[in-house]
C-alpha cells in the first residue's frame, strides 16, 4: 500500500516536471532567436532582399503591357502564323497615340528595340506620322503606308513575345540565345553572342587566379603552421596586411608597379634582362598578377587552419616506418590538407567570378570579366533585365559550385570514416 501511494506521488510529480523542461526549452529558443533576430532582419534586406530583386528583374516584362494594354490583349489570340488581322492595328495605333500624349512611347521602345534592332524607329516614327498619313483606308493600311515593318510578321511577334508579365527573353540573351518568328529556341546571331565567350573568360581568369593562389599560398601556410609562434604570428601580419590598403590603392600600385616605364621593366632593363619595355599591363598577365595579390590572403588562411590542425606526429611516425620525406608528405600530410584546399579554391574562385574593379583597371578591352558587363547594363544603358539575367546566371554558377564542393567533402568524409 505505501509502494503505491508513493508511485502515484511520483507521477504527480513527474509530469509538472516535464512540462517545467519544455517551458524552460521553449523559452531558451525564444531568447536564442531574440539574440539573432537582428542579424536575420539585416540579412534579409541587404542580401536577401537584393537577390530576389534582382531575380525578380530577370524575368520581369511590364513595359510593353504598360504602354500599349490594348495592343497586348488584342494579340492574345494571335497564333503569329500569318499577319494579325485589323483589331491589333486598331489596338496599336491607339495605343500609340495615347502613349505619345502620355509621355511613354519610349519605354516600350526601348524594350522592344532589345528584341528587335530599330524597333524604337520604328515606333517613333508611326508615332510621328499617326496623324500627317490620310487614313484613307483600315488601321492596317495606315500602318503599313507609315512602315513596310508593319507588314512583317516579325515585327508583330516580337511585340507578343513582350507582352509579360514574365519573360525568358533576357535569360536566354545572356546564355547567346533568342527565339526567332516561330518561337523556336536557336542560337543568337555572331555579332550579338559575345556572353558565352565572356563567361568563359571570367571562369578561365578566376581557374588561373585559384591555381596561382594555391601555388604561391600553400609553402606560406605551411610555414605558418610549422613555424614557431614568435616567427609564425610576425609571418602572419605581413599575410594579413594588405587588408589594411584599399583594393583600390593595391590595383593602382600595380598599375605603377607594371607599366612600361614602372619599376619591374625597368628593373628587369637594368639587369640585361630586357633591351626593351615588356607590356605587363592592361592585359590577361596584369589581371592575373593584381587579382592574385589581392586574393592570395584568402587561400592562405583556410589551408593555415587545416595544416595547424594536423599533428607532426604523423610524418615522424611515416619517417620512423622509412618512407622518404617526399612519400610521408604525399601520402600522410597532402590528404589531410585536402579540406583547406577545397575551401580555399573555392573561396577565391567564387570571390574572382565577381571582380569588377582590378580587371576594370589593369586589363585590356579583350579581357574584362561578366562583372563590367553587369556594371555597363547597370549604370551606362539602364538594362536592367540583360544586367539582373546575368547576374542570375553567375549566382547559379556559384550555387553549383558551392553544392559541388559540399558532395566533395560529404564524399572524403565518408571515404575516411569507412577507412577508420
Amino acid at each position: 500500500m505505501t509502494d503505491a501511494l508513493l508511485i502515484g506521488a511520483d507521477a504527480e510529480t513527474e509530469v509538472p516536471l516535464k512540462r517545467r523542461l519544455r517551458r524552460a526549452e521553449r523559452a531558451r529558443q525564444v531568447k536564442a532567436l531574440a539574440l539573432v533576430a537582428p542579424l536575420l532582419i539585416f540579412l534579409l534586406f541587404t542580401f536577401a532582399g537584393p537577390i530576389a530583386g534582382m531575380l525578380w528583374r530577370a524575368v520581369d516584362d511590364h513595359e510593353v503591357r504598360q504602354v500599349l494594354p490594348q495592343t497586348v490583349a488584342a494579340l492574345a489570340n494571335w497564333d503569329g502564323k500569318d499577319l494579325p488581322d485589323e483589331k491589333p492595328y486598331a489596338a496599336l495605333a491607339n495605343d500609340i497615340q495615347t502613349a505619345r500624349e502620355a509621355g511613354t512611347l519610349a519605354i516600350a521602345a526601348k524594350r522592344l528595340n532589345y528584341a528587335l534592332n530599330g524597333f524604337r524607329s520604328i515606333l517613333t516614327s508611326t508615332a510621328r506620322n499617326l496623324k500627317t498619313v490620310p487614313d484613307t483606308g483600315t488601321a492596317k493600311e495606315t500602318l503599313g503606308k507609315i512602315n513596310p515593318a508593319w507588314r512583317e510578321r516579325a515585327t508583330w511577334t516580337t511585340i507578343k513575345d513582350a507582352s509579360g508579365p514574365v519573360t525568358g527573353f533576357y535569360l536566354l540573351a545572356a546564355l547567346d540565345l533568342t527565339r526567332n518568328a516561330d518561337g523556336a529556341i536557336m542560337a543568337a546571331p555572331p555579332d550579338q553572342a559575345i556572353y558565352r565567350e565572356i563567361f568563359g573568360r571570367t571562369f578561365l581568369i578566376s581557374l588561373s587566379v585559384t591555381v596561382l593562389c594555391l601555388i604561391l599560398g600553400f609553402p606560406v601556410a605551411y610555414l605558418l603552421a610549422t613555424l614557431p609562434a614568435g616567427k609564425s604570428n610576425l609571418l602572419m601580419i605581413f599575410v594579413l596586411l594588405p587588408f589594411w590598403t584599399s583594393l583600390l590603392v593595391r590595383t593602382c600600385a600595380w598599375i605603377v608597379l607594371l607599366q612600361s616605364q614602372g619599376v619591374v621593366n625597368d628593373s628587369l632593363h637594368w639587369l640585361g634582362i630586357i633591351d626593351a619595355p615588356l607590356r605587363l599591363i592592361y592585359n590577361r598577365f596584369g589581371v592575373c598578377v593584381a587579382m592574385t595579390h589581392v586574393l592570395l590572403p584568402f587561400m592562405i588562411l583556410p589551408l593555415y587552419s587545416s595544416m595547424k590542425a594536423i599533428s607532426p606526429a604523423y610524418m615522424r611516425a611515416a619517417a620512423s616506418l622509412g618512407a622518404p620525406p617526399l612519400t610521408a608528405f604525399r601520402r600522410i600530410y597532402l590528404p589531410q590538407t585536402l579540406p583547406g584546399i577545397g575551401a580555399g579554391s573555392l573561396l577565391v574562385f567564387i570571390l574572382a567570378l565577381g571582380y569588377y574593379i582590378t580587371p576594370a583597371l589593369v586589363g585590356g578591352a579583350a579581357d574584362q570579366m561578366i562583372s563590367y558587363f553587369i556594371a555597363l547594363y547597370t549604370t551606362e544603358t539602364a538594362n536592367w533585365g540583360l544586367a539582373s539575367a546575368l547576374g542570375a546566371v553567375l549566382l547559379l554558377a556559384t550555387v553549383l559550385l558551392a553544392l559541388v564542393y559540399g558532395r566533395l567533402v560529404q564524399g572524403q568524409q565518408v571515404t575516411g570514416g569507412m577507412k577508420n
